[in-house]
């Protein structure tokens, strides 16, 4: 890194600049290459969790916290770059920052997308895992990063595990109570997103449903 700089360095080299050293018969390089097979690259890296990760062979806990630590500031540091920041325009622009993870889960998980002025993605926050129902979500837990982060605007974004993005009844009661909550609020809920296998989705919004 010194000699060549970090833009010069392979995704192998860097993690294992964080990991510092191997183990008993297998060399730093060689540990690196092998969790980010195992993993799938940076981006199944970054959704790994500090069990999954204490599981692998040659990874302590510490370096683990190395690992999980490094991928966070990366992210922090992306969403306080205005140049980096993703811009909403559709429907299909939000879908392609969550499809390609959201549509793989196999578990209901609503997040939300806070918005700027803009239309530029401030963060991202995970609100539920589980079942995404109408009798659990509550507009309260909904728009706390909203209100926490001075966010003008947010799209409510959930999964279906079955694959089928059709909204459901409670995905419709749901949409309805966030879009009236949001005007008393004065936080505008661009869409709902509900998203399928496949990058398959469903924008609320456009079928106007819940938003009428």
């Amino acid at each position: 890194m010194v000699e060549y700089g970090s833009k010069n360095l392979s995704n192998t080299e860097l993690v294992a600049i964080l990991l510092r050293t191997g183990s008993a018969g297998e060399n730093v390089i060689s540990l690196s290459s092998r969790i980010l097979t195992r993993f799938g690259g940076l981006a199944g890296l970054g959704k790994a969790a500090f069990a999954e990760l204490c599981g692998e062979k040659g990874l302590s806990e510490a370096k683990a916290c190395q690992l999980l630590a490094a991928l966070e500031l990366g992210r922090r540091f992306i969403s306080l770059s205005p140049e980096e920041r993703i811009i909403i325009s559709s429907p299909q622009d939000a879908a392609n920052l969550v499809t390609g993870e959201m549509g793989t889960l196999d578990q209901e998980h609503l997040r939300v997308i806070l918005l700027n002025t803009r239309n530029e993605v401030l963060s991202t926050h995970e609100i539920y895992v589980g079942n995404v129902n109408s009798s659990v979500v509550r507009p309260a837990e909904i728009f706390r990063p909203a209100v926490r982060n001075n966010a003008p605007s947010l799209i409510v974004v959930h999964n279906h595990p079955s694959g089928n993005p059709a909204p459901s009844e409670d995905d419709i009661a749901i949409t309805k109570d966030l879009v009236a909550s949001g005007k008393l609020l004065g936080i505008e809920v661009l869409d709902h997103l509900v998203i399928g296998s496949g990058h398959r989705y469903v924008s609320m919004n456009e079928n106007n449903q819940g938003f009428a």
